[in-house]
Order: C-alpha cells, then structure tokens, then sequence
C-alpha cells in the first residue's frame, strides 16, 4: 500500500523532509511550511507496522519510491530530523545518484558511546516528578501507541531548551513500527554496516545541532567525519533537539537551513522559449 505523502509549496527545488521517532509521523510539518515559500517539499510518513517487520531497508525501499514518484525533474534534496536523519544517510548510501545534498538535522546516534553519552544527559535532567510520571508510562497497562506518545512528549520537555510551544503536531504514533526499525538499525550498527557505508555518499551533508541536545552532536558529528569527510556542523546555544520550536534559535535556524539549500542545489533553467 502506499505511503502517505504531504505536500508543500509549488515552485523552486524539491526537498524530501523526513520526521524521526521512528514511527513517529506529522511533526515535522512546521519545518515543511517554513521551507514551502522557497522549496517544493515532500513529506512521507514512513511505513506503519502490521505485516513483515520493518527494516531500515525496507523504509529505503519506500523512500526511494517517493523520490522517483514525486521528484521526477532533478535529485531532491534529503532533510531528515532525529532518527529521519538517520534513514537520509541510509536512503544516500544506498542511492547516491538520487541526492543532491543532506541535511541532518538533531541527528540520532551511530554507536554506543553517544547513546550512553546521551542517557546519562537525560538522566541528570530527569526530575523526580518527570520520572514518577516515566515509571507509570512504563507500568500502565495502556494502548502501546499512545505510551509512545505520552512518553515523546515527556521527553520532549527534556530534549529542550527553552520552546516557543510544545505543540508537535504529532499526527502518528507507531510502537510496533518504532521497536522494529530501531532494533534493525541497531543490528546493522552492530554488523558495522553503517555508518561505514555512508563513505559512497558524496554530495555536500551538514549537521544542524542544538547544543543543549541530549544527542551528543559534536560526539556523533566524530562517528560520521570518517566515512563523511565533507560534513559540516552547524551548532546553536540555548538550542535543544528541535531548533524550530526554540525562542532562541528558530528564526536563525530557518535562515540557515534555507541559504544551505538554496546554496547546493541547482534551479533547472527554463527552455528557450
């Protein structure tokens, strides 16, 4: 069956924007509508659970799909936040002709010494109240999908600096579909398929972190430099995981995100008339 697809904007280069979790689809939708102006933009939410366990080779399969269905004038390029960053490395390893440029944004962790890194940041922004509230999630014999849900936005408190507004416009939570594609991606790390296989990407890729990110951006940016020798960093204080939603970077983030795209990507030109 497939994927549902929103759509934004009309004109200027394609964009594919991808929302993490996984299994978590909608909230990217404000990044979406502030590149529309400049930007025709694509945003898949990524295939649900119910018949043969989700891969992450399975979501490139449906990402390329996308690509080739929607992107039909020129390589887009790939925008993906969190774990949707993750799956733009992966799309881009495994097609590299099909991208014009990355932009990685709060991207997730490639080995355990950034998640480590990470929990132990959470940890010590934990609360008592935060995690009374963390163990009941845990405990409450409640529908798997909205656990997912309560528990994002628990973490989403916690993952942020200081937001603009903790509406995520989170359309889709997706349990089953969240424990599968994370546990594959965790085998392929463990088999050392990635991040080594992000050495066939060429095209120009760049990480837009908030510093105040639980996901340890300057540790991650280390475990891609290898394989990726052109990335470029781009850091914000009093910035968390989701830099469009914080008072202190979202108009800069904006900014920055539309001149890195607008400066990598060609507009074809019209026919001679």
């Amino acid at each position: 069956m497939p994927i549902k697809v929103r759509e934004y904007g009309t004109g200027g280069p394609d964009v594919v924007l991808l929302h993490g979790g996984p299994g978590a689809a909608g909230y990217v939708a404000p990044v979406a509508r502030g590149l529309a102006e400049s930007f025709h933009v694509f945003e898949p939410f990524q295939r649900g659970s119910g018949g043969e366990p989700l891969t992450v080779a399975g979501h490139v399969a449906d990402l390329h799909e996308v690509v080739a269905g929607y992107c039909t004038t020129r390589p887009p390029a790939v925008v993906g936040h969190s774990w949707g960053a993750m799956l733009a490395l992966a799309y881009a390893a495994a097609h590299p002709a099909d991208v014009a440029c990355l932009v990685l944004i709060g991207c997730g962790t490639f080995d355990a010494a950034a998640r480590q890194r990470m929990d132990a940041i959470r940890k010590e922004r934990m609360t008592e109240t935060r995690a009374r509230r963390l163990e009941r999630l845990a405990a409450e014999p409640s529908d798997p999908d909205e656990r997912l849900r309560a528990m994002g936005r628990l973490f989403q408190r916690i993952d942020s600096y200081e937001l603009i507004s903790a509406t995520d416009e989170l359309e889709r939570c997706d349990a089953r579909a969240h424990e599968e594609t994370w546990q594959d991606m965790l085998r392929l790390q463990a088999e050392g398929v990635y991040p080594s296989a992000f050495g066939t990407i060429s095209v120009p890729v760049i990480m837009m972190h908030g510093a105040a990110d639980p996901h340890p951006g300057r540790l991650i940016r280390a475990s891609l430099v290898p394989h990726l020798p052109q990335l470029e960093y781009r850091e914000w204080e009093r910035c968390g995981h989701y830099p469009w939603l914080e008072k202190a970077a979202r108009d800069d983030f904006f900014v920055a995100l539309g001149t890195w795209l607008s400066r990598h990507m060609t507009v074809a030109e019209s026919p001679p008339m």
